[in-house]
């Protein structure tokens, strides 16, 4: 259509699951916050045993692991029962690894959480043939990323940055190495930066004949340390400190190591790797002298795999790729290796797709191809020579689960229209599905992969939905928007339940817009947008440019000026549905988390007036202030690019905010810290800009704990009440 000169395409492509719901109840912001209308999606961990037929998981109680039957879903038998295991003194557990022989099992207790993914522990090592359990390490310290070896009598594990080994044979103990040091030397496990932005917190690697074992060390001591104020209970603050490398500034060096179990001794391997460059992961081949090393420049444009021979130190380069803007660091850690070869996840066609590469490196097929992306790399069985994956190719809203064997046949597993998300046994022969679409709950199923028959259902939100059903609220719409600048983007839309087309509405537009990121997607998510709708404000939500499964050229276009193309999409889909007649572009506001807390700095700084209010919850300031492989695989140093960093930086554009703002930080954010938010604070002080203020004593990024989400958003619809 056609209003005001300005071209605004708003089709209605779908309007998925059950139509509005007409019950008597109103959605109040105290139930959503509590998680009364979230579906229930874990089930318990299946961890599939190498036979394929059975899977493994914790009983409700966590007091045994039970082995089950795929096909059936019937217990064949207990494995581990904390009531009955010899010298075993805990009733319940928190989690479990199972060697590949099966004979021993390490049971976990006491997890405490350190960063985002990482944790420590107190590991037990079960005996299963003896029903005997004891501590794995007898030191008396909790360990981190215990790593059995692949014949299952050995066990490595990682206390206070040094690696030991448990020998279960012999019942010994060995100190691998000894110079960890906290905030200096890291040894097996990763640094801060590594764990966040790789989501990699285990860098140690077995060789197939368990005689090596590769491990990465990282060397932190000339980086930066930051210092985060820690007020707790007392009458003076403590400090947390830990090492946090921003733009431009020292990394930790990390040099590749291997460990003979035979001989004891520890041998640097020599793979070029420079003072700046990465190891993101590291895994053996099926052959013992092939230590497979993934390495990454510090730009992030080069990623390099070698094969590194554990004794001789031998190396040889295998696989190379260059991107004129970065490598998607993603897909390394999805690179799968064969007898035949290995399988690797590439854009080099524009798109991305499955490769398959011969033992030496050569590239001997491109398996899936066309104007879509491959979305996760799900395996393949060796025996059929067929690949699995999760792909975009029929809506870039919508995920389906593909199997493609060698001759190029490709058959799609799932049948139902939303979102898709399996998860294969060992032997290929099942696989378990989650499903749903924006407004069905998940419907969990076991499935046979040859027939695609849905054997049983394991979770079907039943509960949940019939919840729903006596609740008033409005459908996603979702829609698609054409920008003054030409560009069609994706979006959904929610709609007050007594929506009348004759008035006017006030608008929320709500996004996360970080690269490859997407909000728009055909999957279960009631959230707070019912909330604001129940109360009169319609929200929409659209993925701008730089966001994912609609190719490289969309996603990568925001290089080395992220947020200014981010932030006008915003700018200007708000320009747009601004002319449609039911809203008042006069009161649209904008709301965002993170990266979309930043992009709500960026638009309400350069909108012109366009959002009359603003909600930025833990926003990045200026890219200058965050860390290193986040912000320079997406712009480089400041050093190299300056004037890209002062482009993109709210800081630089405080002057220029326009709209009320409320800002609100966690004061023990450890990702984005709240530095960050302080200076751009001061920034509008000086400005002469008013704003609004929100911290959270001691919350770290996720903001949460006791009242405190509910506390949040009660704020943040209030400011959107008070100023819409």
């Amino acid at each position: 259509m056609k209003r005001l000169g300005i071209t605004v395409l708003l089709l209605l492509a779908v309007t998925v699951g059950i139509s509005a719901q007409q019950g008597n109840k109103r959605v109040n912001l105290k139930e959503v916050v509590d998680g009364h209308f979230r579906q229930v999606t874990a089930i318990g961990e299946m961890r599939s045993l190498p036979d394929g037929e059975h899977y493994t998981a914790m009983n409700p109680e966590r007091t045994m692991i039970v082995k089950y039957a795929y096909k059936t879903g019937t217990p064949v038998d207990t494995l581990f029962h904390a009531e009955k295991a010899r010298e075993c003194t805990f009733d319940t557990f928190d989690g479990y690894m199972i060697s590949s022989t099966g004979h021993r099992i390490l049971i976990m207790k006491d997890r405490e959480r350190l960063y985002r993914r990482s944790f420590k522990a107190d590991y037990y090592d079960y005996d299963v043939r003896r029903n005997f359990i004891k501590p794995l390490s007898d030191t008396g310290k909790k360990q981190m990323i215990p790593t059995f070896s692949p014949d299952g009598r050995m066990c490595a594990y990682v206390i206070d940055n040094n690696i030991w080994l448990r020998k279960f044979d012999f019942d010994t103990e060995i100190q691998v190495t000894k110079d960890g040091e906290i905030n200096k030397i890291l040894n097996g496990v990763t640094d801060w930066v590594y764990e966040e932005e790789f989501a990699v917190t285990n860098l140690m690697a077995w060789s197939p004949d368990s005689e090596y074992l590769g491990f990465v060390r990282s060397d932190e001591s000339e980086v930066p340390e930051y210092s985060m104020q820690m007020y707790g209970k007392g009458l003076y603050p403590g400090y947390h400190n830990f090492k946090y490398p921003k733009a431009g500034e020292r990394n930790s060096r990390v040099t590749l190591h291997s460990y003979s179990v035979a001989t004891k001794d520890i041998k640097k391997l020599d793979v070029p790797v420079d003072a700046e460059s990465y190891i993101p992961r590291i895994v053996f081949t099926h052959n013992p002298e092939q230590l497979a090393v993934m390495t990454l420049n510090r730009t992030q444009n080069v990623f390099n795999m070698y094969y590194a021979n554990p004794k001789s130190g031998v190396f040889r380069l295998i696989l190379r790729e260059e991107n004129k803007a970065y490598v998607d660091s993603e897909w390394l850690y999805s690179l799968t290796f064969a007898e035949n070869g290995f399988y690797y996840v590439s854009e080099q066609d524009g798109y991305a797709h499955l490769y398959q590469y011969s033992p030496t490196g050569v590239m001997q097929r491109q398996i899936t191809q066309g104007n879509w992306d491959v979305t996760a790399f799900l395996g393949v069985d060796e025996a059929t020579k067929t690949a699995y994956y999760q792909s975009a190719e029929e809506n870039p809203l919508q995920r389906a689960v593909y199997s493609i064997d060698v001759k190029g046949n490709k058959t799609k597993l799932t049948g139902q229209t939303g979102t898709n998300r399996a998860v294969f046994s060992d032997n290929y022969a099942y696989f378990v599905n989650t499903y749903s679409n924006a407004y069905t709950p998940a419907k969990i199923t076991v499935n046979e992969t040859k027939t695609r028959k849905e054997l049983r259902v394991l979770q079907d939100n039943a509960a949940l939905r019939e919840k729903l059903a006596t609740y008033s609220f409005s459908p996603k719409e979702f829609i698609k928007v054409e920008t003054a600048s030409g560009i069609e983007l994706n979006a959904w839309m929610v709609k007050p339940v007594n929506f009348d087309a004759n008035k006017k509405y006030p608008v929320l537009m709500t996004q996360y817009s970080g690269p490859n990121s997407q909000q728009v997607l055909d999957q279960y998510g009631l959230d707070w947008e019912q909330y604001l709708a129940a109360n009169d404000i319609i929200v929409v939500s659209v993925d701008g440019r730089g966001t994912g499964a609609r190719g490289e050229a969309f996603r990568k276009c925001t290089y080395m000026r992220m947020g200014e193309l981010e932030a006008r999409d915003q700018i200007e889909a708000a320009q747009a549905l601004g002319k449609l007649p039911y809203i008042d572009e006069k009161r649209l506001s904008i709301y965002g988390w993170s990266f979309g807390g930043y992009n709500t700095l960026m638009a309400m700084s350069t909108g012109d007036g366009t959002f009359k209010a603003g909600i930025a919850v833990a926003p990045p300031t200026d890219w200058k202030y965050y860390d290193t492989i986040y912000t320079e695989r997406f712009m480089r140093t400041p050093q190299e690019n300056f004037q890209g960093y002062a482009a993109t930086s709210p800081l630089e554009k405080a002057k220029d905010l326009q709209g009320k703002l409320l800002l609100i930080h966690g004061t023990a954010d450890d990702n984005v810290h709240f530095m960050q938010s302080l200076v751009y604070a001061e920034a509008l002080v000086q400005a002469g800009k008013q704003f609004d203020m929100h911290f959270y004593m001691d919350r770290d990024h996720g903001i949460s704990g006791g009242n405190t989400r509910y506390h949040l958003y009660t704020k943040i619809c209030n400011f959107l009440f008070d100023n819409l």
